[in-house]
């Protein structure tokens, strides 16, 4: 009970420090983008790129690490029932 209420508060704690933090850089990015766009530069193709693996590279790492964990101790139960 205690791990799960740990658990709980430290997400609720992560949540509510990154939502002032995301407020200010995002009209700035798609402002940026958009005029570079109307001026004919590619920047906002680069930016947008950028901003796709910058997403992707969190998701990749918590997937990685979560299918190890998961191949760890799925392997764990059959030993058990080897040396029963």
């Amino acid at each position: 009970m205690k791990k799960i209420a740990f658990v709980f508060l430290f997400v609720i704690a992560l949540m509510g420090s990154s939502i002032h933090t995301a407020d200010a850089q995002c009209a700035m990015c798609s402002v940026n983008a958009e005029q570079s766009v109307k001026n004919g530069n590619t920047q906002g193709k680069g930016l947008n790129s950028g901003i796709l693996y910058l997403l992707a590279i969190p998701y990749l790492l918590i997937t990685g690490v979560g299918a190890l964990w998961y191949l760890k101790y799925r392997k764990k139960p059959a030993d058990y029932a080897e040396n029963s």
